[in-house]
């Protein structure tokens, strides 16, 4: 949990002036200019996390895209509002010439900062190309890409191996679509590689002005942008990734706009604040109860199906969300194709079942840990699924980590730290196809984002179909199997897709969002005194 000590105030700009003065602030801009935008209007918002990376290639959480929305370009962007959709942003014009090639050319006059230039198509073509040279965290948003073909200056064509559906609704529109300079980032790292925290030119609205981990963000006006000016001269994001830390800081002032935890809606709702709009979007996302299939205590699937059958959902929610989020039936969310009626194994669970499979596997006396984020709902879930499975006699241990700690224990290159893990209390944010809620669970992602470990080629068989299908209906069935398959290796118990409740003043700005409520900050405005 951080706590809000204070607002990010114009002296705290003051204090920070060495970090500034020492390169942060995109293409020389003086300090006099930053700290001049904290006496114009600004927007003061809460992520859910503090930033670890600022490369498009290795982004890890959905805090650092909101981030990038603001300061690079993409060749098309979401739309704002109810429905899902997307727009042109850094393109002029994009269409898809046959089910493998897509045309698209650049608007003219989009500057990278630092004098680095117009951007190109050749801009285009490296930024892309590298997420998959470098095997980047964002490479499965790609799909069966292969390279850009370059016609002239503005003017490129997106090469796929294979049809991919989720091209538009995934890959271009969010975090893998951010176009950086090729120039830049390779004066950067010299051979192309993860700038990290330290990009040299941005092409949004908004540069990096100043950033101090787990204490604030700051952005400020690109003065070389030329599109439509935003509403804000600065935009100061703090991070805070318990909801109800963000929900004291947003009724003590200190931010304008933030998510707000389920369990508190009903108490916002019923005792509303003057001038503040509550609303509760539907989630893409997903939570579940994960396993660590190549754990000794694990291996056996009978030990899986008995955590999984005494994992009683509804009385989770009940304690963790107040019962304003519903069961999950597996990761595809309501309302997208693939979302299945009911899971396998039945919300409440069964506690005879259970026991039934641990005396399959001739276990007693077993004791499991679960690692989850230190944040007050992931805790009330980690202790009531502890509870649960002490009454089939499996002790648990929690192990409360901080964000930074636990999204790194299974990824291989960080160590051998996901060797130990057992259960995991996991969540991840998602997009509006059914792509990206299930392709994190393939072999290829062992060791980076399929914590479970979970292996079958069947199911790799089955997404790598999916995605060249435009049939709603023949999709929705292949996805249906991929979500069975993941149920019956015992690896997963299913929680919920969450809910979205936000919370914003409507005395400071009028708020822009996604339809599942995530913010867009470029298109926030001031409200007029």
């Amino acid at each position: 949990m951080f706590d809000i000590k204070e607002s990010v105030s114009r002296r705290t700009l003051l204090k920070a002036g060495a970090a500034l003065s020492g390169g942060i602030v995109a293409g020389g801009m003086p300090l006099s200019q930053a700290i001049w935008a904290a006496e114009g209007k600004v927007l003061r918002v809460r992520s859910n996390g503090d930033l670890g990376k600022l490369d498009p290639s290795f982004l890890t959480k959905s805090a650092e895209v909101d981030v990038m929305n603001c300061i690079y370009s993409k060749l098309t962007r979401y739309k704002p509002g109810s429905e899902w959709g997307w727009e042109l942003e850094a393109a002029e014009n994009i269409e898809q010439i046959d089910p493998t090639h897509i045309r698209f050319r650049l608007k003219k006059g989009i500057k990278f900062t630092g004098g680095y230039g117009e951007m190109t198509a050749k801009d285009v073509k490296f930024s892309f190309e590298r997420v998959i040279k470098l095997n980047g965290s964002t490479k499965p948003d790609w799909g069966p890409f292969d390279h850009v073909e370059l016609e002239d200056d503005h003017t490129g064509v997106i090469v796929l191996k294979t049809p991919y559906v989720p091209l538009w609704l995934v890959s271009l529109s969010y975090g893998a679509g951010q176009i950086v300079s090729e120039k830049a980032v390779m004066k950067a790292t010299k051979d192309g590689g993860d700038f990290g925290m330290k990009p040299l030119a941005f092409s949004g609205p908004y540069v990096l002005a100043d950033w101090k981990p787990n204490q604030y963000t700051l952005l400020t006006r690109n003065p070389e942008w030329s599109g439509p000016k935003p509403g804000f001269d600065e935009i100061r994001i703090l991070p805070v990734s318990d909801l109800k830390a963000a929900e004291r800081a947003y009724q003590a002032g200190d931010v304008d706009f933030t998510y707000i935890s389920p369990d508190s809606l009903a108490s916002f709702e019923g005792n509303p604040t003057a001038g503040t709009r509550v609303e509760n979007r539907p989630s893409l996302g997903y939570t579940w109860i994960g396993m660590n299939m190549d754990h000794p205590k694990l291996k056996d699937l009978n030990v899986r199906k008995a955590v999984q059958w005494a994992i009683n959902v509804p009385q989770i929610l009940d304690a963790a969300y107040a019962s304003q989020a519903q069961v999950a039936t597996g990761t595809v969310a309501p309302g997208l194709v693939g979302h299945r009626a009911k899971a396998l194994v039945p919300p409440e669970g069964d506690l005879a079942k259970a026991k039934e499979f641990l005396e399959k596997a001739g276990v007693s006396d077993l004791t499991l840990s679960i690692d989850c984020i230190n944040d007050s709902q992931s805790l009330t879930i980690a202790q009531t699924v502890q509870a649960q499975l002490s009454q089939i006699g499996i002790s648990v241990n929690v192990n409360a980590r901080d964000p930074g700690t636990f999204w790194t224990l299974a990824n291989e290159p960080d160590g051998d730290r996901w060797k130990d893990m057992q259960l995991i209390l996991n969540g991840f944010s998602s997009l509006p196809d059914p792509y990206y809620a299930l392709c994190w669970f393939v072999k290829d992602q062992v060791g980076i984002w399929n914590w479970e470990r979970f292996r079958s080629e069947r199911f790799d068989e089955l997404g790598a179909k999916a995605v060249t299908i435009d049939d709603p209906d023949a999709r929705a069935k292949l996805y249906y199997e991929m979500q069975d398959l993941m149920e019956d290796s015992g690896a997963y118990r299913f929680l919920t897709n969450g809910a979205t409740p936000i919370v914003y003043r409507t005395t400071q700005i009028e708020a822009t969002t996604r339809p599942d409520g995530t913010p867009l900050y470029i298109n926030f405005k001031p409200v007029s005194a």
